[in-house]
């Protein structure tokens, strides 16, 4: 028993509490504590009879039977796995975004269950969160049933393939791929590939209910390490006109906001006065301190070429 409370309390954080709700639920569905008629997702019970606990239950609920139970594990594991791979990975020391990324997610599938009158939730919710993983890791090789070996990006896809054998329905897991599709979209694809603005920001009350536990993201927002030692061999100071820079600077803004302890009303204050010392001061990580070589750099460089700052932090990284 020791062994397994040791293996349940390594698993991350957010990822331990779904992963045991979604053990929880299902069991007491199951003994009969509660009857599964008040854990399904039925519009006209959620929204006339204000049985607001519907979602959420949906979220956690599987029928669990001779013909459902080999797919109910198969999700479990895939909950377990890819919840703890992205949780650990790219939203490592910042529990605020990854629960942000999950309520956005759930907030979505919730309105399409509703629409769709879909009674079921949570493998929609598991698939998007792999959805997000395999974009983030799409040049990663993945091992298959029967050693089949492929990119992490087609992963989605055949498991959609994979479920529909033994599962008979793809509707689940294509809205959980088209969820994930869009969180992906609007928070990394638009702002950073295609240059728009940031339509999704983790509210502070996430950052002051989970803070980040150290600075930094694993592979996002982090300037490449030959600029970073530029940055920390570049000794300035005093205040900027960043001018027509100042559509990147607050990109970079909103990236830095994502990743470190900040706050952003007053960062984004200081930056549209120009005083980017006074700014790095509201931040609580050091690296920011350092990093003005980098912002000016990327400044510049964006001015002259019109380069999106993703195109310029590229750019810069071959320098």
């Amino acid at each position: 028993m020791s062994d397994l409370g040791d293996w349940f309390r390594s698993i991350p954080f957010i990822t331990r509490y779904w992963f045991a709700s979604s053990i929880a639920v299902p069991l007491v569905g199951k003994l009969g504590l509660i009857s599964p008629a008040y854990l399904f997702l039925w519009p006209d019970a959620f929204i006339y009879r204000f049985q607001i606990w519907r979602p959420l239950t949906a979220t956690f609920y599987f029928p669990v039977g001779p013909g459902t139970g080999f797919l109910y594990l198969v999700n479990l594991y895939f909950l377990y796995q890819y919840s703890s791979r992205l949780e650990t990975g790219a939203f490592d020391g910042r529990p605020a975004d990854y629960m942000f990324m999950l309520l956005f997610n759930w907030i979505c599938i919730v309105i399409t269950g509703l629409v769709m009158d879909m009674q079921l939730l949570m493998i929609p919710l598991i698939m998007s969160v792999l959805y997000v993983w395999a974009q983030l890791n799409r040049d990663m090789i993945v091992s298959f049933w029967f050693g089949t070996r492929f990119k992490a990006c087609y992963l989605p896809w055949v498991i959609l393939g994979f479920n529909y054998i033994i599962g008979g329905s793809i509707i689940n897991e294509l809205i959980g791929n088209l969820v994930g599709h869009l969180y992906f979209f609007l928070m990394f694809k638009y702002p950073m590939d295609l240059g728009g603005r940031n339509f999704l920001t983790t509210p502070l009350f996430l950052y002051r209910w989970l803070p980040n536990r150290r600075g930094g993201v694993s592979g996002f927002g982090i300037p490449p390490a030959s600029v970073r030692r530029a940055a920390e061999d570049h000794q300035g100071g005093g205040r900027h006109n960043w001018g027509q820079g100042f559509r990147l600077v607050s990109f970079l803004l909103l990236e830095f906001s994502r990743e470190h302890t900040l706050e952003a009303p007053l960062i984004t204050q200081a930056f549209s006065l120009g005083d980017f010392s006074e700014a790095c001061r509201f931040s609580s990580d050091p690296y920011i301190d350092n990093s003005e070589a980098y912002f000016m750099s990327l400044h510049h460089l964006s001015r002259m070429s019109s380069l999106s700052a993703l195109q310029a932090n590229r750019k810069l990284a071959t320098w």
